[in-house]
């Protein structure tokens, strides 16, 4: 290679990497459909008709009650509207002058005509009744999910595919948008379908399965392509999951600063591209697949089609029927046809429907299950100890330990700090305290209840909780801090909570004070800094009084004034509960009555402040080079 050509290729960046392969992985990553025979898919209808009913009737007995009514106006009027034709013909289309034959054939003719007016009025009622069902179902069942999600242990969000299975339960709530429609068009074409073939039977038995045959071919053509959608829908989950999450990353505005300044902009482009064109290209390469499932159909449904109309013209040709019953038999084939395609249309709708409501009612019932059940036992305040006794706990899917053999014993009155490099296993043990993961091996317990029989909600009611992460929730400022628990009718105790970590004058110069809508991105919206943010997060946790008091990195984005002001409050109020306060900031745990440091998930070192920084162990060992810096 030529220096020119070196230097060229040095000066020439190497193309971005692409998005790494996806698979939605795991228990729950077996497309149902993969073994499913097309006896089993179609025998689904039935079950999934009910599932709707059901559901449909929890929201809106009324509407269903309309619907239904519609159904049985609609299958009525049909089979009416076929015998008054045939009645009509017959004089139409025999001996006499116009007029006498007119006249003969008009009470069928005004029949004929109320009936068709009564038939759209029935479909403008279903519409209706459709209308009142759909949104408060589907802002039910999208409300349903939410709950599941929130609900379940938080262990749970660790198990490898549980957000790939929340993304395939997000399109059955999509799907519920058509769902009653869906199925009310289905009903209403299965029964005039009846009603017309029935009719058409009684003018010829020979008529009715010739005229099925035609059909049948397109209903196991739209069933099957709806099972080549799913297989595409089941390939994309974990693509399009990763993708919607990216998306969110990359064009909210919290994050717009870094994606600009870093140049991330070509690459977040590129790579959101290159994960759209791949579910796409699995989409294309289906294609072919459901062009031939369409041909073949459309093939076979056209030569009994064919056959049908030949048999019907033979038979009038031949004399064997009248020309009135032919006639009325030409209407009764084009009817029933299209009911028959509209059976074949919607069943194929309410068929793929059932497969994304089986994702969504399979998590539903996996999450059910999935949410804390601990046992009877509640717990009541005060708490005067909290002890854990030889407690592990590993995440699921790693093979180390996060927390290994850790025993403790924190009592009311008293602070404790946790300190340790990252990955040392603090934040996991402060979810153990809490109940929110429960441990592996030994048992955590609260004023002597082990957590793994007390009833969650009722240890959650008495602790409050400042994280590393924290939510910055699009919701008012007073909503902010009392997270939607206010403990009294007017706001004394919201600014008694934001005083306590000198925000006030910050509040009081927000537009609206503490109804300021704290969403930057929301018309009427005001953002805070990162600061003012971490100082809203402490103020919820000590608006709440709690029993055990967690802070874990509380002030890491604040001034010297403002942590000196949190850290002298925690002491103030250190007397009415358990305190613990998470830190890299060694200097910040003089406060601390006890202090531990944790290696690897094992508590290595414990003691007081002065204890550890003359024991030449680790916690003196950071603590000098946290001064040296």
């Amino acid at each position: 290679m030529t220096s020119a050509a070196t230097n060229e290729q040095q000066d020439t960046p190497p193309p971005p990497p692409p998005p790494a392969e996806i698979t939605y992985q795991g228990h729950y990553s077996v497309n149902p459909l993969a073994e499913a025979s097309f006896r089993r898919m179609c025998a689904r209808i039935p079950a999934v008709l009910g599932r709707i009913l059901q559901l449909a009737w929890r929201t809106d007995r009324r509407a269903v009650q309309l619907l239904l009514g519609c159904q049985v106006v609609t299958g009525v009027s049909a089979a009416v509207l076929l015998t008054a034709t045939a009645r009509a013909m017959t004089p139409l289309l025999g001996d006499g002058s116009a007029a006498d034959r007119l006249g003969a054939a008009l009470p069928a003719l005004l029949v004929a005509g109320v009936v068709a007016a009564l038939t759209r009025c029935a479909t403008a009622v279903a519409a209706y009744a459709d209308r009142r069902i759909t949104p408060l179902l589907t802002t039910r069942t999208d409300s349903a999910l939410v709950e599941a999600v929130c609900r379940v242990e938080a262990a749970v969000y660790a198990e490898g595919g549980f957000s790939d299975r929340q993304e395939a339960a997000e399109m059955g709530v999509i799907r519920t948008q058509v769902m009653v429609a869906d199925a009310q068009r289905f009903t209403a074409a299965l029964i005039r379908m009846v009603t017309a073939g029935g009719v058409l039977s009684v003018l010829n038995p020979l008529l009715l399965p010739l005229l099925l045959l035609a059909v049948l071919p397109a209903g196991v053509g739209a069933v099957l392509t709806a099972r080549v959608d799913y297989e595409i829908h089941y390939a994309n989950i974990a693509d399009r999951n990763v993708r919607g999450m990216m998306r969110w990353w990359a064009t909210t505005s919290k994050y717009g600063d870094e994606v600009r300044a870093n140049s991330m902009t070509d690459y977040l482009v590129h790579w959101y591209r290159a994960l759209s064109e791949r579910c796409d290209r699995r989409t294309l390469a289906a294609a072919p697949r459901t062009l031939r499932i369409a041909l073949l159909a459309a093939l076979a449904g056209g030569v009994f089609l064919v056959a049908t109309w030949g048999a019907l013209a033979w038979l009038a040709i031949s004399g064997r029927i009248d020309l009135a019953v032919a006639a009325t038999a030409v209407i009764a084939v084009q009817t029933t046809l299209a009911a028959l395609s509209q059976v074949v249309v919607n069943g194929a709708a309410v068929f793929h429907t059932s497969l994304y409501l089986g994702d969504l009612q399979a998590f539903l019932d996996d999450a059910t299950a999935r949410a804390p059940r601990r046992g009877p036992h509640r717990l009541s305040a005060p708490v005067e100890e909290i002890r854990l006794e030889e407690v592990s706990y590993r995440y699921p899917g790693k093979e180390a330990t996060a927390v290994s053999g850790v025993s403790l014993t924190l009592r009311r009155g008293r602070i404790l700090a946790i300190v340790g490099a990252n990955g040392s296993g603090k934040s996991t043990l402060t979810r153990l305290l809490t109940g929110i993961y429960l441990p592996d091996k030994g048992r955590v317990t609260w004023n002597g209840t082990d957590l793994a029989d007390t009833d969650p909600a009722t240890v959650w009611a008495h602790t409050g909780l400042v994280p590393q992460i924290f939510a910055q929730w699009p919701l008012r400022v007073r909503e902010n801090v009392t997270l939607g628990q206010p403990r009294t009718h007017d706001d004394d105790a919201v600014w008694e909570a934001v005083d306590a970590v000198g925000l006030r004058e910050a509040v009081e110069a927000l537009p609206s004070g503490l109804d300021t809508l704290l969403s930057r991105d929301t018309f009427g919206g005001t953002e805070l800094s990162g600061g003012q943010w971490q100082r809203i997060a402490c103020s919820r946790a000590l608006y709440r009084r709690p029993a055990l008091l967690i802070l874990d990195e509380p002030t890491s984005q604040m001034d010297p004034r403002g942590e000196h002001q949190i850290f002298e409050r925690i002491k103030a109020i250190a007397a009415d509960r358990i305190t613990i306060v998470v830190t890299h900031r060694l200097e910040n745990t003089r406060i601390a009555d006890h202090i531990v440091v944790m290696e690897q998930g094992r508590i290595t070192e414990q003691g007081r402040w002065d204890d550890l920084v003359h024991a030449g162990g680790t916690f003196a060992e950071l603590l000098r080079l946290s001064q040296d810096r």
